[in-house]
């Protein structure tokens, strides 16, 4: 390794430290902005090990599937804490801010599109937000076409021998998931014997903590959406705490939940 990397160097400071650049004079743009940025940066890690899995699951390789799902779901919860941080702001603090906001909003992350996409959350509708950025929604239409994470788990039950619906199998990826008979009947016999079929649990269990961790992060957003501006809509358009309410009743693992009342 050369003598002439540094720690500054080797993580680009310079241009990370540089990259805030609040348009008020409030005190808590700031705050605002990094909360943000650090939150995109382990959306993007998390999109990394996601991606990554995905093609070991497809592969029938789960040890390495795991960790990098394990991963996932830690840096999950640095993105839950951050609300925490966020929250700090009071409604005055807030207010300071927002004209200078314009329409941006937190919805038009596409990152975080594409982790519900990937998990398989897919809703057409939502690309036209990222029309102005021709990659990202180059890439949220390519991933709409691709098998989810969770349409590879449902492939690698199949390949195991359970018997899922062909209807599930041959389903249009980019169409929202509706929960299945076969598929639930399959993790209940996996839940009911774990001993025999102990990766597939143990997937199962990874698949269940994204979707609590993103389902906690989810809340959190609404809570602190509703500390600091009550019911107003969003900036981005949205009705802001109503339809962060409403998404919270969205599962991508629908069976992952209903097989815990049926077994």
């Amino acid at each position: 390794m050369s003598a002439d990397v540094t720690y500054a160097s080797y993580l680009d400071l310079d241009r990370i430290l540089a990259a805030q650049h609040p348009a008020s004079d409030a005190h808590d743009e700031l705050l605002f902005i990094i909360v943000h940025q650090a939150s995109e940066l382990w959306l993007k890690l998390c999109l990394h090990k996601l991606t990554a899995a995905r093609e070991c699951i497809e592969a029938d390789d789960l040890r390495p599937a795991f960790k990098m799902l394990a991963r996932v779901a830690r840096a999950q919860a640095q993105l839950i804490q951050s609300w925490d941080v966020l929250s700090t702001m009071t409604p005055h603090d807030y207010s300071a801010i927002r004209p200078h906001l314009g329409a941006s909003s937190g919805f038009q992350s596409a990152q975080y599109r594409m982790m519900e996409f990937m998990l398989g959350g897919r809703d057409g509708k939502h690309v036209r937000f990222h029309k102005s950025n021709a990659d990202w929604a180059g890439r949220l239409e390519a991933e709409a076409r691709r098998t989810s994470l969770y349409g590879a788990a449902i492939r690698l039950l199949a390949r195991r021998g359970f018997a899922i619906g062909q209807g599930v199998l041959d389903r249009d990826p980019a169409a929202a998931y509706a929960s299945d008979p076969t598929v639930e009947a399959a993790w209940a016999a996996i839940y009911r014997d774990p001993q025999s079929h102990w990766d597939l649990y143990e997937l199962a269990e990874k698949l269940v903590d994204l979707e609590y961790h993103f389902q906690r992060w989810r809340f959190g957003h609404l809570k602190t959406v509703e500390r600091i501006i009550g019911f107003k809509r969003g900036t981005g358009g949205t009705p802001g705490v109503p339809y962060l309410e409403g998404v919270l009743k969205q599962a991508f693992f629908p069976e992952l939940l209903s097989v815990r009342t049926a077994i």
